[in-house]
């Protein structure tokens, strides 16, 4: 079996899209899709892709328009998280893949609940971590970024300041969102394409479209799809707690729920093994 090339760009509808791509071309195992959450890229899932590709499996790690991307989309792109749910199926298509296993984390586990309500055709399985459900779109006190996020002078005003890696990696930045240090170069690739005017109106655009009520109104057909979903939840998250992550999975019609003991939202960055585990558990 041979590997592909780490990276590639895809020319999609809204624009082009970077992925990582980890793993055999060919496998008997089905492949993987991630979707990462708002400020971060694909990045989040590499040491879980890598020990996914040690046991034969394909994935891919695009970096959506979520604000880390480092190529604008197109100026007509639809960015509403809908809209990014279709871009996520248009790049399934454009890669011809079927019998996906979906993996979202943090926002992206709320734009994997809206591929599975706008198209589940081919999406085989999903794993969750940590995520967005129901009106926790986002849940507090994330609310006051994505109202930041709506205003691109506003985001490039706080630009300057997210240079230094104490403030990025402080309580009212990353912090809180992972029980390990950060690497401060990964976190600065994740802010850096913030400097770039036209990816302050791409994810100015996401913000602008982050509703609590569609989601909340999504998880009342959860209940209808068949598609078997595995919770991997980290259990020391403050903003996502196990009790959330137990009703998110009562959602669902086919749904299992693990814990991961002192995890946080970041749970594919600080817990890559428990998560390529899960994942192989539903091939």
């Amino acid at each position: 079996m041979e590997a592909s090339p780490p990276a590639g760009v895809i020319d999609l509808p809204q624009g082009q899209v970077r992925y990582r791509a980890a793993g055999p071309e060919t496998s008997d195992l089905p492949p993987v899709v991630f979707v990462h959450g708002v400020l971060v890229d694909g990045q989040l899932w590499t040491a879980a892709a890598d020990l996914l590709a040690q046991q034969g499996v394909r994935s891919y790690a695009p970096t959506l328009p979520l604000g880390a991307h480092p190529m604008p989309m197109h100026p007509d792109a639809d960015l509403t998280p809908r809209g990014v749910a279709r871009l996520v199926l248009d790049l399934i298509e454009a890669l011809d893949l079927r019998d996906v296993t979906l993996v979202g984390n943090d926002t992206g586990g709320a734009i994997v609940q809206f591929v599975l309500d706008t198209d589940p055709a081919r999406i085989g399985r999903v794993v969750l971590t940590n995520c967005d459900a129901f009106d926790a779109f986002p849940p507090p006190p994330f609310t006051m970024l994505v109202r930041a996020l709506r205003h691109p002078a506003l985001v490039a005003a706080l630009v300057p300041g997210l240079r230094s890696a104490r403030i990025r990696h402080g309580r009212l930045g990353f912090g809180p969102l992972s029980g390990r240090p950060f690497d401060p170069e990964l976190t600065g690739a994740w802010v850096r394409p913030l400097a770039d005017g036209k990816i302050r109106r791409d994810v100015a655009k996401l913000a602008r479209g982050i509703d609590p009520k569609e989601l909340l109104d999504v998880s009342t057909r959860l209940g209808q799809i068949a598609t078997p979903v595995r919770l991997l939840w980290g259990d020391g998250d403050r903003f996502f707690t196990v009790d959330f992550g137990r009703r998110l999975a009562d959602a669902f019609a086919d749904a299992t729920f693990e814990t991961v003991e002192g995890g946080r939202t970041f749970v594919p960055l600080d817990h890559p093994d428990r998560l390529a585990a899960a994942v192989l558990a539903t091939a």
